[in-house]
């Protein structure tokens, strides 16, 4: 039985329609996240996948209707796709997470409590020992997951990731399903995925996306067919909609 199977769901997405001009990025998207489970879109680039998070976080106008029910934090935690870094700034992976996790300035030092907290959050994730790294010479699949542990703390209700995998090695990815199945019956994830060997691993339910819902369910069912397949390797609908 799937996480949240019974209870109301923690997300609910009826007839998400997101234009941008002339240029129909999703059309009439319906879906129901069950709470405590993991959720995975996948679908070919330009799919609309992406548009889809941002328009759950509130970052881009849409028309239809987005239900969150929240029982305990109503906290999110987000890890987008990309993430710019200044290399001008003599930032740490220290200081960075200390932004939000003490009160005074990090300019003025890293409180001992936190400089814990962090480490636990790092062994976590498997960058052990990472405290002192300026996040300008991270790579990007470390830089991901110094955003994972960020967002994994306080934990979140809902977590979102988009391509959290883009860049791990086959170890760190690993070390992220570990994460991910752990959460299970405790947060919500709502994932962006193009790893189907990932995806049958850790998904309760995926649906398959191509600025319209192509299919959708448990992973073995969203995933079985020449079409959902060929749409997750990049190809597109003939005659989809633009």
């Amino acid at each position: 039985m799937n996480p949240g199977a019974g209870d109301p769901p923690l997300l609910q997405i009826v007839d998400l329609t997101v234009r941008r001009g002339r240029e129909t990025l999703l059309l009439g998207v319906s879906l129901t996240v069950n709470r405590g489970s993991v959720h995975v879109i996948v679908g070919p680039n330009g799919a609309g996948k992406t548009t889809l998070l941002f328009a759950v976080l509130g970052q881009t106008a849409f028309s239809g209707r987005i239900g969150v029910y929240w029982q305990r934090s109503g906290r999110i935690g987000y890890v987008p796709q990309s993430f710019a870094v200044d290399p001008t700034l003599p930032v740490t992976v220290s200081d960075f997470l200390a932004l939000t996790r003490q009160r005074r300035p990090v300019c003025l030092g890293v409180a001992a409590a936190t400089r814990r907290r962090i480490a636990l959050l790092l062994d976590r994730i498997g960058l052990h020992g990472f405290e002192r790294r300026p996040l300008s010479v991270l790579s990007g699949g470390e830089l991901r997951r110094v955003l994972l542990a960020n967002a994994l703390d306080p934990v979140p209700e809902l977590l979102i990731l988009d391509e959290p995998a883009s860049g791990l090695d086959e170890s760190a990815a690993r070390s992220l399903e570990e994460v991910l199945l752990a959460l299970k019956g405790n947060t919500t994830v709502l994932m962006v995925s193009h790893d189907l060997s990932q995806v049958r691993r850790v998904a309760d339910r995926v649906t398959v996306l191509d600025r319209e819902v192509v299919s959708e369910g448990p992973a073995a069912e969203a995933l079985a067919g020449d079409l959902a397949l060929a749409l997750v390797a990049g190809g597109r609908r003939e005659g989809a909609r633009r």
